[in-house]
């Protein structure tokens, strides 16, 4: 599995010039590091770094139609994020073959004890992470407009898609605000054909023009919000910023504040009915297998045609908001 992250290794910060080397992470080091690694993960759960040419070259040369990044939540150690990176993998394959290569981002979160101080730790790690994230998106930009790399005669195709997370879901909006600050003069490009936001940990305002999280519409084709009012990691997470004086509403509990102020490709959905029967009982990590294990959920099933057909609601265009349940 490819991965991109910016954890330290517990070697040199250095990257090989030529070859490829032994890429371990320092779990005892969760604050981001200003370098950005291009790795993939062996199938005996070693990591090699590769560099960020190589692995684009490979994703361009995959036999996958698209590309889906996954950026995890909070309190996730590398082998918790392979292991849901997998999993998303297979639900797509089963879905439709050769559809969608998944590309876990790995962030440094904490491993305290006690939800609130991991949170808090997280979180800033989460708002540091920009920087170094943004000059992944960054070499991809300068890799994809390279005569050499990618002439007229052979471009790559690969359309590309971004899953965020809870917390992930403020990784992407420091990202996209540390790129448009440091290196896009005239705005960030449209990268992404579909972007879903899944319990997302950022105030419901975030999308709203003014915010730096309207950066992620301006990124994307379609912004997908999917939320649920009973998600209780987003309670820990409200009672988190209670505590430390900053009372918000999150926009995984309660989708966009007002879907009217949000950009028009901006669309809500209610996962409310089911999100506690996929992740029992936090209902948090609901967008993954349904009911039956290995069987993709609703949620998840509505993400893919997304992902497939470019259309949140093929059936109206004019629809922007969704309830989901069980058939």
């Amino acid at each position: 599995m490819l991965f991109v992250t910016n954890r330290f290794p517990t070697q040199s910060i250095r990257s090989p010039v030529r070859r490829s080397r032994t890429f371990a992470f320092d779990l005892k080091n969760n604050a981001p590091s200003n370098s950005v690694f291009f790795c993939e993960r062996m199938d005996a759960g070693s990591c090699i770094e590769i560099g960020s040419t190589e692995l684009l070259r490979r994703l361009k040369q995959s036999r996958y139609r698209q590309i889906l990044i996954f950026i995890h939540g909070f309190s996730n150690l590398p082998d918790r994020v392979f292991k849901a990176a997998a999993e998303l993998q297979a639900l797509c394959d089963i879905s439709k073959a050769d559809e969608a290569l998944v590309l876990p981002v790995i962030w440094p979160c904490d491993d305290d004890e006690g939800v609130v101080q991991d949170y808090w730790d997280d979180q800033k790690s989460a708002d540091a992470s920009g920087p170094s994230l943004a000059r992944a998106f960054n070499l991809f930009l300068d890799w994809r407009s390279s005569a050499d790399i990618n002439p007229q005669s052979d471009p790559c195709l690969k359309r590309i898609n971004l899953l965020a997370h809870s917390m992930g879901n403020r990784v992407l909006r420091a990202t996209l605000a540390a790129w448009n600050h440091d290196d896009l003069p005239a705005g960030v490009p449209l990268l992404f054909r579909n972007t879903f936001l899944v319990a997302a940990d950022i105030v419901n305002e975030s999308l709203e023009r003014g915010n730096d999280g309207a950066l992620i519409c301006d990124a994307s084709r379609n912004v997908t919000v999917y939320f649920a009012s009973d998600d209780l990691a987003l309670r820990a997470s409200k009672l988190a910023n209670v505590r430390n004086q900053v009372a918000s509403r999150r926009l995984g509990h309660t989708g966009p504040e007002d879907m009217e102020k949000a950009p028009k490709n901006v669309y809500a959905v209610d996962c409310d009915d089911v999100n506690t029967d996929y992740d029992n009982p936090k209902g948090h990590t609901y967008f993954l297998t349904g009911r039956k294990q290995g069987k993709p959920g609703i949620v998840f099933e509505h993400l893919f045609n997304s992902l497939r057909s470019g259309r949140v609601f093929p059936e109206d265009e004019s629809r922007r908001t969704t309830i989901l349940q069980e058939r």
